[in-house]
């Protein structure tokens, strides 16, 4: 799933095809929301700091994000999933769990396999990417088939094998096993699964917690009873980055907060929607995690009142240490607002130019309107056509003039304010498919899946 985003790239640049891409936040705060398959040969990954990726990978593309194109591929296959089954529960932009049984397009490994085929040439046929299946009979296997089937491939594990497949691997392949848990578990001799079902239920009860302790041990007998749920009412809208790199400056820390913030109310306005009570999440440099919430007067989207809540929450926080982890969320969901009088609404405008200096655009004022050139964004020129922003500084912006069905494109560059030059919206990858404008959009994520399939888009 994490290739996602790069994958979409390199199908829209045919110079981009076979190289290291990398896309995510190309400011001094950005991160790697993903890496190619050949970026990733050089160390990168997700969450990294894209300072480092560009130490590791110097002479890889580096991208900013069009959510709002990589969306639109989504909804191209969800819908192929949807023909599938009624039951769909979409886990992010780019995997999903379906019930083949509950849609009546599986009934034995056979059909399921078929299913699997089909699906994935159907993605090829209607997005122009690929995809990996993984089949199994509950949701968190199909999650490990689909892992196992990367990239470009269909995993099936057979009723009676689980036991056998899982045994071996790590303990940090079943669901709720984070790095905390497993070092817990490491400490007390146990790595693989297997040594879960050795030690006993017991045990890993008493090292672990009631609650905890007994799901695992069921995950580790390969028994999961949780349902594919088609929908879910959004109960909380948040947002939150892991930082490669332990955040230790205050300072930093304030604006990685504001910054959270912003992406927060964002999300919020998408989805049409407000919240009365604001959280803010941190993980220190021991792993451990603290919540503080506020809860307003009245639900609102006001990127103002949400920014200081966050803040007066940072301040009851103790950071001394480093900071591993931030998130910022609102929760208390209304889809109205009942905006606090006496909130200090000038702070909207200084998110807006952090976020400009974040991603770090060149923006140019031409025709009364202001221009952000950013790269891997689409452009079109009135002599030479459709192109995609390769960088852009000093007052020149350099374009490559190529769309999904051209071959590799020529490289000419322009002045920032030339009139002839100006964005555009992506071009479909596939003839016929949709368009969406490029702009920063983001997709609360679901929980996991049973009885089903576990789809992740690779390029």
């Amino acid at each position: 799933m994490d290739a996602f985003f790069a994958s979409a790239e390199q199908a829209s640049k045919p110079s981009l095809r076979g190289k290291a891409v990398v896309v995510g936040g190309l400011g001094p705060r950005g991160v790697v929301a993903t890496a190619s398959y050949e970026a990733r040969v050089f160390g990168v990954h997700s969450a990294m700091p894209m300072g480092q990726a560009r130490r590791l990978a110097p002479n890889a593309a580096y991208l900013t994000p069009r959510f709002m194109f990589y969306r639109a591929i989504s909804e191209q296959v969800m819908g192929l999933l949807r023909a599938l089954s009624p039951l769909v529960e979409p886990l992010s932009l780019d995997e999903a769990f379906v019930d083949l049984e509950a849609g009546g397009a599986a009934w034995d490994e056979e059909s399921a396999r078929l299913a699997g085929a089909k699906l994935r040439a159907d993605i090829r046929a209607v997005t122009g990417l690929t995809g990996s299946v993984g089949l199994a009979a509950t949701k968190m296997l199909a999650k490990i088939a689909s892992e196992q089937a990367k990239p470009d491939g269909l995993v099936l594990i057979e009723p009676g094998t689980e036991r056998a497949l899982l045994g071996p691997m790590s303990v940090r392949i079943l669901p709720g096993v984070g790095p905390a848990t497993g070092d817990h578990l490491r400490r007390a001799g146990i790595t693989t699964v297997e040594e879960i079902v050795e030690a006993g239920e017991d045990e890993v009860v008493r090292l672990l917690g009631k609650a905890h302790g007994h799901g695992l041990y069921a995950m580790a007998l390969a028994r999961d009873e949780r349902p594919v749920v088609a929908e879910r009412d959004t109960k909380s809208v948040s947002v939150e980055d892991t930082y490669d790199v332990d955040i230790h400056d205050r300072v930093r820390v304030r604006l990685e907060v504001q910054r959270l913030a912003d992406r927060c109310v964002r999300r919020l306005r998408e989805a049409g929607l407000s919240g009365r009570t604001i959280v803010l999440k941190v993980r220190r440099y021991d792993f451990s995690t603290l919540t503080r919430s506020e809860t307003l007067r009245g639900p609102t989207d006001d990127v103002a009142v949400v920014r200081e809540a966050a803040a007066r929450l940072l301040e009851a926080v103790d950071t001394t240490g480093g900071v591993r982890l931030l998130g910022v969320g609102v929760s208390g969901l209304a889809d109205y607002t009942q905006e606090d009088l006496f909130a200090q609404a000038a702070g909207e405008p200084e998110a807006a130019e952090e976020e400009a200096v974040a991603e770090a655009p060149v923006v140019e004022e031409g025709r009364g309107a202001e221009r952000q050139w950013r790269p891997g964004h689409d452009v079109r020129h009135a002599e030479y056509g459709h192109g995609w922003v390769q960088g852009s500084g000093l007052g020149r912006v350099t374009v490559r003039f190529e769309t999904p069905d051209s071959g590799p494109g020529r490289v000419r560059t322009f002045r920032t304010g030339d009139p002839d030059l100006e964005p555009v919206d992506p071009l479909p990858l596939v003839s016929g498919g949709p368009t969406r404008p490029g702009r920063e959009s983001e997709q609360a994520s679901g929980a996991k899946a049973e009885r089903g399939l576990g789809l992740e888009l690779e390029g």
